[in-house]
């Protein structure tokens, strides 16, 4: 369960999207409020510096949303005091739906910046963070090789990459996240496609041969899901 300072947080953090409509809101509160992930980037201190975060497959903007309304938080007095002070972070997403890209602007309203592209052939600005959330996966093997090559080449030095999978050995958590995956992408307007997973074993290595260390984190506490967020951090 969500805690009730970070449960606030995430209502408040929904009501950006009221103006973009009844789906653009629900999707929001749903997502924020019952995601582990979302909580646990800002406790952990992860994104708590003053950094340059490239968030790819950023879908409607949560994560600059949550980050925007943690600034607003603070500056309110309402921060909790056992949390990292939240970080005046610049977010830049990349994603595929122009729908989503609209949905983030109109949320945002200039506090972060958006664009429409596909990550598999976007090219990457210099940057601090990358995050890639249950992205991956829709890529073809190759493809998500190439990406994750050019995310090192973008990173500062000693930079980190946060990247969420669904791990291939999870087994019915596994079969049953990407039952969940195939109705959600339909409903949001996607064929349904093919998925290319990997265990986290070989997501670990493939990381570690393009000279990043990996540090492993379950992330699916409240969910049937068999989530893993890897924390690359790029070598020295």
């Amino acid at each position: 369960m969500r805690s009730p300072e970070y449960q606030q947080l995430s209502v408040a953090t929904a009501r950006r999207y009221l103006p973009g409509g009844r789906f653009a809101h629900g999707f929001a509160r749903g997502k924020l409020s019952n995601d582990p992930v979302f909580e646990y980037l800002l406790t952990s201190g992860l994104l708590s510096e003053d950094q340059r975060i490239l968030d790819l497959g950023c879908g409607q903007g949560l994560l600059a949303a949550l980050l925007v309304q943690a600034r607003a938080a603070a500056s309110e007095g309402s921060w909790p005091a056992h949390w990292p002070a939240p970080s005046a972070a610049a977010v830049h997403g990349i994603e595929l739906m122009a729908s989503d890209v609209a949905r983030a602007e109109a949320a945002l309203a200039g506090q972060a910046s958006f664009e429409t592209g596909n990550i598999a052939d976007t090219a990457f600005a210099p940057c601090d963070t990358v995050v890639i959330l249950d992205v991956l996966h829709y890529l073809p093997y190759e493809q998500q090789d190439d990406v994750l090559r050019r995310v090192h080449a973008a990173l500062s030095a000693q930079g980190k990459l946060v990247l969420r999978i669904g791990d291939a050995d999870g087994g019915f958590g596994f079969r049953w996240s990407n039952w969940v995956d195939h109705v959600v992408t339909w409903c949001r307007g996607h064929r349904l496609p093919r998925l290319y997973c990997r265990s986290v074993a070989q997501w670990q290595q493939l990381l570690e041969q393009l000279g990043f260390t990996v540090e492993i984190k379950p992330m699916s506490e409240g969910t049937m899901f068999a989530n893993v967020l890897l924390l690359a951090r790029k070598q020295a």
